[in-house]
């Protein structure tokens, strides 16, 4: 089992976000717990992160070890852009 642990930029962007959302998202990123390689995921190109789809929202995440990083947190228009 993984340890999910959101950076400041991710609590931040979730903040923005409305409540629903908030909610579908935080629920599937507590899915990663168990499976962190699950069909919604997927490896950036040229990158060590991974994306995970919720709808038209994306998070960001790296994995090290037994600990899943939540990076960033958006819309899947804008969370590509640095």
């Amino acid at each position: 089992m993984f340890n999910i642990q959101w950076t400041e930029r991710a609590l931040k962007d979730a903040e923005k976000l409305e409540t629903n959302i908030i909610l579908r998202i935080s629920q599937k990123v507590d899915e990663l717990k168990e499976d962190p390689f699950s069909k919604d995921v997927k490896r950036l190109k040229g990158e060590t992160s991974f994306r995970l789809r919720v709808g038209d929202y994306r998070v960001i995440f790296d994995i090290e070890r037994t600990t899943i990083f939540i990076l960033k947190v958006g819309h899947r228009n804008h969370i590509y852009e640095f």
